[in-house]
C-alpha cells in the first residue's frame, strides 16, 4: 500500500470527505471537503500530513462547498470536477440557502479534469473516470496499486446515486458503473460519498440497482 486514507465524515448530510496521504511524502490530497473544516484540518493534523491539494468529484454542496475557502487558507490548488459541473458550482451560493448550509461561494478550479486524466498525491497517482448520470460532470478517482477508489455519489453499498437532480441521467449513471467501474476489478474497495465502503465485486454480484440481479 503507498496511500493511507483517512474518512472524515462533514456536512449533515455526513459526507465521507477522505484524505489521501502518501506514505512515502506524506503529502495529502483532500477529496470532497464539504464543510467542518476544523474537522478536517484536525484530521490531517494528527495524520501528520501536508495538505498539498483539493480534489472534487462533483459539484453537490455537501462535496464542494468548503473547497474554496480551504485552498485559500491553506495556499493549495483545486483539481477537479469535469467542467460540466460548472453550472453546479456557479450555483453553490443558491445551494448554500436551498439546503441551510453556511453561504458558500462560487469558484473556478486550477483544473477542470477529464476521463483517463492523471492527477498526483506525492508520488501516488490517480486514474480519472468521467462518470456522469448523478451530476453530468461527475469524476472518480481510481488508485491502481492500492486497488482503491473514491466513487463520490455514483455508486453506493447497496444503492446508487440520485438522478432526479437538474441534468442527472439514470441510464447515464448505470452505463458508467457497469462500463466504467466494475472492469477496474471485483477486488477495488471504494469509498462512497455517504455511507460504508465496499467492493465492486460485491456491487457487481448483490447491488439491487446494478448488480447480477437487477434488472
Amino acid at each position: 500500500m503507498t496511500l493511507k486514507v483517512l474518512i472524515v465524515p462533514v456536512t449533515p448530510f455526513e459526507q465521507n470527505c477522505s484524505i489521501l496521504i502518501c506514505e512515502k511524502t506524506n503529502q495529502a490530497a483532500i477529496v470532497d471537503p464539504g464543510g467542518d473544516i476544523p474537522k478536517i484540518l484536525d484530521a490531517l493534523k494528527q495524520a501528520g500530513a501536508t495538505p498539498e491539494k483539493i480534489l472534487l468529484t462533483h459539484g453537490h454542496i455537501d462535496h464542494c462547498a468548503a473547497a474554496a475557502s480551504l485552498a485559500n487558507d491553506l495556499g493549495i490548488q483545486i483539481e477537479g470536477p469535469h467542467e460540466d459541473e460548472r453550472f453546479w458550482i456557479d450555483q453553490l451560493p443558491e445551494q448554500s440557502k436551498r439546503f441551510g448550509f453556511p453561504m458558500a461561494q462560487a469558484f473556478e478550479p486550477n483544473r477542470w479534469l477529464k476521463d483517463d486524466d492523471i492527477v498526483t498525491v506525492g508520488h501516488v497517482e490517480l486514474l480519472v473516470k468521467h462518470c456522469p448520470g448523478h451530476t453530468p460532470g461527475h469524476v472518480i478517482f481510481y488508485a491502481k496499486d492500492d486497488r482503491l477508489a473514491i466513487v463520490g455519489d455514483v455508486l453506493f453499498a447497496g444503492s446508487i446515486g440520485r438522478t432526479d437532480f437538474p441534468r442527472g441521467n439514470h441510464a447515464d449513471l448505470v452505463r458508467a458503473i457497469k462500463e466504467k467501474l466494475f472492469p477496474l476489478g471485483d477486488d477495488i474497495t471504494f469509498i462512497p460519498g455517504h455511507g460504508p465502503v465496499s467492493t465492486f465485486g460485491e456491487e457487481r454480484k448483490n447491488n439491487p440497482y446494478v448488480g447480477e440481479m437487477a434488472n
